[in-house]
């Protein structure tokens, strides 16, 4: 644990901080913005592709512009690749340095200091079942990563997607198990694959390794426990279990920041003390949530998730996410600077942590909590099991001491998922052999995870 008391566990700062880019620093005092943007509905291809340029080329124009009139003193920037983008890297990677160039310029002319974060998106689970370690989606990522550097990339990121083909159906059946499979032994295991090429490519081209997202897991169940298709207290279980499965990158070098939509991103601040990105209401063009402010509690770079480039009123999207975005890290900074961090943070912090667990789980007191029993263990699958089975005892309790409100409904959940917990193995190998002989066994390819059949 790198931060042990609450009074240590703020917003703009943490113990490691990461200076990138045009002189970036993130954790160092301040909160920045961390602007992403995307194209709008239309085709990729080969009579599209000037098209595509000239909405990048428009997009950061505008929001560099943006932030130089609002004397924005540090920016990230994010570009989330699109498949098409991943599968034909020379195509990323131009759009990458048109970016880069861009921020560059504006560097030199007007002295914003400026960072690109570059994720290419995770194309292996195109192939059923996913291949993970070969295969031609494989080889595109590869090159992708190689070239990040020097198409002008500072950080680089990604959304892997390891033990998704599980996941999905064990949310959707309130499979405890199954997720703890997914995510402790599948998703831990392609986490260390992927991040160990990740981080020898990044100290090879001086580009530093950022962090991952566990999207596709826990913001997928929070999109489906919205929907009223899972149990929130689910949702909220599912959240602080991606958490040894974030650890899995910083184990293999990754240092930060973490990813927007990687709302596990407290727990590695006060795990490993790196820089955290997090996102909230202000990522309401991208998609709803309930946890708009908590998200906000001790994030260091403050995200809109995604915005396409459409017209609105004022102006066009990206633009209008960044004005927003600007406003928001201004508050915060002027808040630490008059002595008000503390309060501001818990402000956030209160206004959504009782209406819902999954933003219970978010509390900076609750995750400093839970985050000390996960480190405690030091095995990826049983910090899995630990963080399960420490959440819904830290669930219980917000219940009976009244900080958080959950249905009786809801509640009898509890009870269903400490009784898969115990009938849960306590080692790896079993549940692996378990899973083998289930009918999930035809969705994923144990080789691909470095399971021996």
């Amino acid at each position: 644990m790198k931060i042990q008391s609450l009074n240590e566990f703020v917003y703009g700062k943490c113990p490691n901080p990461v200076f990138c880019g045009r002189g970036v620093e993130l954790g160092n005092g301040s909160v920045v913005p961390e602007i992403n943007f995307t194209l709008p509905t239309m085709e990729i291809n080969e009579s599209t592709w000037e098209k595509v340029r000239w909405h990048y080329q428009g997009m950061i124009d505008g929001i560099l512009k943006r932030a130089v009139e609002l004397e924005v003193p540090q920016l990230v920037v994010e570009f989330e690749t699109l498949p098409e983008m991943t599968n034909r890297p020379e195509w990323g990677i131009e759009i990458t340095r048109l970016l880069a160039d861009t921020m560059d310029a504006c560097h030199t002319k007007h002295g914003l200091r400026s960072a690109l974060r570059l994720t290419p998106n995770d194309v292996r689970e195109f192939s059923r079942p996913p291949q993970m370690r070969k295969g031609p989606y494989w080889e595109n990522m590869k090159t992708f990563f190689a070239q990040a550097g020097s198409a002008g990339g500072d950080l680089l990121s990604i959304e892997s997607t390891g033990g998704k083909e599980i996941c999905d159906n064990a949310m959707l059946n309130g499979d405890l198990k199954g997720v703890i499979f997914a995510l402790g032994v599948l998703g831990c295991r392609d986490m260390k694959f992927l991040w160990d090429h990740m981080v020898s490519e990044c100290n090879r081209q001086n580009i530093i390794p950022a962090g991952d997202s566990s999207c596709g897991f826990a913001n997928t169940a929070m999109v489906l426990a919205g929907q009223g298709m899972i149990p929130k207290v689910l949702a909220a279980v599912i959240r602080v279990a991606t958490v040894p499965r974030a650890l899995a990158a910083m184990t293999a070098g990754a240092v930060g920041p973490s990813k927007d939509c990687a709302y596990e991103g407290p727990y590695l601040k006060a795990i490993c003390g790196i820089p955290i990105s997090m996102e909230g209401k202000s990522a309401a063009c991208a998609h709803m949530s309930p946890v708009g402010n908590v998200a906000q509690a001790v994030c260091d770079c403050w995200s809109n998730e995604s915005v396409q480039d459409v017209q609105l009123l004022s102006g066009k999207a990206p633009i209008v996410s960044m004005e927003q975005l600007a406003y928001d890290c201004r508050l915060m900074n002027t808040a630490a600077d008059h002595n008000g961090q503390h309060q501001l943070r818990d402000w956030l912090s209160d206004s959504d942590s009782k209406l819902d667990v999954q933003a219970y789980v978010l509390r900076p007191d609750v995750v400093l909590r839970l985050a000390k029993k996960i480190s405690a263990e030091t095995n990826p699958y049983k910090q899995t099991l630990i963080a399960c089975s420490s959440a819904l005892e830290e669930i219980r309790e917000g219940i009976k001491s009244e900080a958080v409100n959950v249905s009786e409904r809801e509640q009898g959940w509890l009870d269903l998922m400490e009784m898969a917990l115990e009938d849960t193995p306590s080692e790896e190998s079993a549940l692996i052999e378990e899973m083998l002989k289930s009918p999930e066994a035809s969705n994923f390819l144990p080789e691909e995870y470095g399971i021996n059949v």
